[in-house]
This record gives C-alpha cells, sequence and structure tokens, in this order.
C-alpha cells in the first residue's frame, strides 16, 4: 500500500508529491493501454497464453502429438 510521501525544503514553502504524480503517470498508462486494444485483443490475449503453455510444455507437446499421430496410423 502507498502513503503519500512529501519532500520539504528547508523553507517549509515547497513540497513535492509523490503519490499524485504516480498516479497520474498510471492514469496515461492506463489509458493508453485502453486505447490499444482491438476489435481481436481477446483473440489476441487468448493465443500468446496457449503459446505460454504450449512453450512451457515443449517436449510433453511434442511427445503426446508424436505419440497420437502414430496411434492414428496404426489404426489405418
Amino acid at each position: 500500500m502507498s502513503f503519500p510521501h512529501t519532500l520539504s525544503s528547508a523553507s517549509g514553502s515547497a513540497q513535492v508529491d509523490f503519490v499524485r504524480g504516480d498516479m497520474a503517470a498510471l492514469a496515461a498508462h492506463m489509458q493508453h493501454c485502453a486505447r490499444s486494444r482491438g476489435a481481436m485483443s481477446g483473440l489476441r490475449s487468448a493465443f500468446q497464453t496457449g503459446r505460454g503453455v504450449v512453450a512451457g510444455r515443449l517436449v510433453t507437446v511434442a511427445f503426446v502429438a508424436f505419440s497420437v499421430t502414430m496411434t492414428v496410423l496404426a489404426i489405418a
């Protein structure tokens, strides 16, 4: 959780609010992300998720695909 942090000068008259600046930067980033989403963003996200799952288990997926192919060819 973030707490407001201020930096006071020696005279105490000038203060810098770090949290407000962070929130403004976050809001700008979120708006940029929202604008960049297109009509196919859900499909693109699903493909990226699938790619991550397959890439993490590449050898297993290749073995299963090979086994299924050999089984189908043996039956035919």
